[in-house]
Order: structure tokens, then sequence, then C-alpha cells
């Protein structure tokens, strides 16, 4: 059991660094890309981007990586990388736990549970997570988007059968959304700070890295006991999502000439946008 829980742990922390939430941005174990310099990486073309497949069910995080292919031709994007040397050498070990675990595992998994499962499985982890969400929004002032999360998990917890169906997406008012404690200090003009790319969690910063600590409080999934349960629960969560984003990080590294720095560069873009929403 000890062994099984040590495998889960990597597949859990892995994948969970990005979707800070999640999802993300494209799944976690997923590194977010982009890129140093415009001339660094070329534009992506409609056959480079990856698709999972017409029958699909794609949500907000899948619009969220639309803006990171964005971002991919945006200019350039400054934050202070002090320990560069060792984040890229963190950011190859993250690279390879990708290909060698958690990608086989997702592809396994896609390929024996069929998509309304995945797609009820990914609505039910996001309605748990409202808590997260409903805090930040009221944290910002955002007090209709808390309003309309309130909304969503009354309708989802109960015609919705506890969020498997995601029956609020019906109503063009109730709108899904994304809200973590580090958009919320970017609000209040805390900076990015410096960047880290951390081992099984992937690109951050200094900023993110307190906000994503904070966050853990909140959601529900990190109260099961015992332990091994809510590390078990998690990881089926980041499986099941990254079964959605199989190929993307590959397309967006093969079209960047220094992954790293693109990664970099866009997972800076791509929060300072986030916090102007």
């Amino acid at each position: 059991m000890r062994y099984i829980s040590i495998i889960l742990v990597i597949l859990t922390v892995y994948s969970a660094g990005c979707a800070h939430k999640s999802a993300m941005a494209p799944s976690a174990a997923q590194q977010t890309p982009s890129s140093s310099r415009v001339n660094e990486t070329p534009p992506l073309t409609e056959k480079q981007k990856p698709s999972d497949g017409k029958n699909e069910t794609r949500d907000f995080s899948d619009k969220d990586l639309d803006v990171l292919y964005e971002e991919v031709d945006a200019g350039v994007v400054h934050v202070a990388d002090p320990v560069a040397p060792l984040n890229r050498a963190l950011f190859y070990f993250n690279d390879k736990l990708y290909f060698w675990v958690l990608k086989p595992v997702a592809k396994g998994y896609k390929y024996v549970v069929p998509t309304p499962v995945r797609v009820g499985v990914k609505n039910f982890f996001y309605n748990l997570i409202t808590p997260v969400r409903l805090a930040n929004c009221v944290l910002q002032g955002k007090f209709r988007s808390a309003g309309v999360e309130i909304q969503r998990f009354v309708i989802n917890s109960t015609a919705g059968m506890l969020g498997f169906a995601d029956l609020a997406q019906n109503n063009p008012d109730l709108t899904a959304g994304e809200e973590d404690l580090g958009q919320t200090f970017g609000s209040y003009g805390v900076g990015n700070g410096f960047y880290i790319v951390w081992p099984f969690l992937g690109p951050s910063t200094l900023r993110d890295t307190v906000g994503m600590a904070g966050d853990l409080f909140l959601n529900p999934a990190n109260y099961v006991r015992p332990a091994e349960a809510a590390i078990g629960i998690t990881a089926y969560e980041k499986v099941n999502n990254t079964s959605f984003h199989i190929g993307d990080y590959e397309a967006i590294k093969e079209a960047s000439l220094d992954p790293y720095s693109a990664i970099r560069d866009a997972y800076v873009q791509y929060r300072n946008k986030k916090i102007k929403e």
C-alpha cells in the first residue's frame, strides 16, 4: 500500500501544478507554453494544434489553452529568473516524468473509459472546488461572479447529481469561471516575484506558489481521511483531466526552439491575463 501511495503522490503533485487549476491550464502535468522572443517560436498552424477527437467535450480549461496558443505568438514578457540553471534542471525532470509516467497512464485511462464518463468526472471535481472559486471571487470584490458560483453549485449539486452533469451551463448567465488565490494577490497589486519550476508541480511564481498553498485549505478533497484516500482521489482527478489534453504539451514543445523559455514566458503572460479579466 505504501508503494501505491508513493506512485499516487507523484501523479497527483506533478499534474496539480498548472491546474491550479484547474485544468490547466492545461492539464497540469503538461507545462504551460510560450516563447521568450517572438522569433523563437513560430506560429502554430491548425495542424500543429492537437485535437482530442470530435466527440470530446471541452470546458473552460480548453478555452484557456487557446489563449496560451495566442500567447505563443505574443510579444516579449519579462520575469525574474535568478535560479534559471536549477529551474531548467527541474523542467527537464518534469518533462521526463510526463512522458514516462503521466502520459502513458492517461492514455491507457482514456482508452478504457468512455468520453461521457470522463466528462462527468471532470464536471464533478469542478463542482467540488466551488469553495476555492467562491472565496476568491469575494476577496476580489466580484460579487456577481460569487453569486454565479453559488447558483451553479446548487443546480449542479442537486439536479446535476452532485455535479456529474453540468446543467448550469445551459444558462448563458451562469458561465463557468476560474479564480484562485494567486489571481487574488495579483488583483491587489502583488507582483509575480521570481519564476519557479517545482518538481512535479511545474511552472509557477513566488506569488502563485503562496496562492496555491492557500487554496489547498479550501479544497474539500484535501480533508478526506485516511490521507491515502485523499491522495488517490486527487490523483484520479488529474489523470482524468490529462486525458483530455494529450498532445497539447507535445505540440507546443515542438514549436519552440527553447521550450523552457517558451513555457516560462507564456505562463507569466497567461497569469497576467487572468488577473486582468
